[in-house]
């Protein structure tokens, strides 16, 4: 089995002999480690391009400006709606193919606009391994190129090789978009993204490292780490973060007993609570403990 450097040197053997590449960049550990490795390859003909959307929260499209500057690739921002498309509204159990058929589709067009002929992006080799990932369907329709996926690496190799760039965030947790808080079959609207955004940076600014904020149509579950379950039970956290998240425009507000779950709305996840799948919303219909919000 070739090394963690073996399989870098061949993507980045493989990229140098591309005209240029737009890298779809997240500022996540995998679009950054394809961001860096095109860097390498390719210096000025590689290009970062985050998409901007009401479903990308505002310190990640910093964090993706920020990581990309670390990296020192050139790094283009460009802005479109998922709101505008009725069978993203919807939310099916097909509402990541739509998102990312638009995503991906916004790379293509920058792609074209600066005559590059190739878009990647971060989809590693962990993440064909099963699971609920309609988002993969819409990668492979558009045939962008997933260099970490052709290469064979891991989820953990692509740690290692952010820690061998010595990027920021190589232990930086997954993150799927807003939407995916949002059960399937609730429609999404700006309303809801708006306010788990809002509850979601509570957390963050309370020290929280592993968290979401899910939305049951005005109900939040939240779900911290298994580790962090002990400060999210202190009575003087549940008092303040019942107020904050009231405020905010929940109706209830509850934690999830069972801790953070990748995946704990997807539909996969019914069929094996083990599943490593993305964020596709489905009602869990148990909440451990609710915070009461006065009525």
């Amino acid at each position: 089995m070739a090394s963690v450097e073996a399989k870098a040197q061949a993507i980045r053997d493989d990229l140098a002999d591309r005209e240029g590449v737009v890298v779809a960049f997240s500022g996540g550990v995998d679009s950054s480690v394809v961001a860096a490795l095109a860097r390498d390859a390719l210096g000025e003909d590689a290009v970062a391009c985050t998409a901007k959307s009401e479903t990308l929260p505002a310190a990640e499209l910093d964090d993706a400006t920020r990581v990309a500057d670390e990296i020192g690739i050139r790094h283009e921002i460009v802005s479109f709606s998922e709101l505008e498309d009725p069978d993203f509204v919807e939310n099916d159990g097909d509402r990541c193919y739509h998102c990312r058929t638009m995503r991906l589709g916004k790379m293509f067009e920058t792609a074209e606009r600066l005559d590059i002929p190739v878009v990647c992006d971060g989809t590693n080799a962990s993440d064909a391994d099963g699971g609920h990932r309609p988002g993969l369907q819409a990668v492979e329709e558009l045939d962008a190129y997933s260099p970490l996926l052709a290469h064979g690496v891991t989820k953990d190799e692509v740690r290692e090789l952010a820690d061998k760039y010595d990027l920021s965030v190589a232990d930086k947790p997954s993150m799927a978009c807003l939407s995916s808080r949002i059960p399937t079959g609730l429609e999404v609207t700006e309303e809801k993204l708006t306010r788990v955004e809002r509850a979601e940076a509570v957390l963050r600014d309370w020290g929280f490292d592993q968290f979401r904020v899910r939305d049951h149509d005005g109900l939040a579950r939240i779900e911290v780490g298994r580790d962090e379950l002990d400060v999210a039970l202190d009575p003087d956290f549940a008092a303040a973060v019942r107020d904050r998240l009231t405020e905010i425009g929940f109706e209830h507000v509850t934690l999830d007993l069972h801790g953070y779950q990748t995946g704990s709305v997807s539909p996969e996840r019914e069929a094996d609570p083990d599943a490593d799948g993305a964020d596709e919303p489905v009602v869990e219909d148990v909440f451990a403990a609710e915070y009461p919000t006065g009525e």
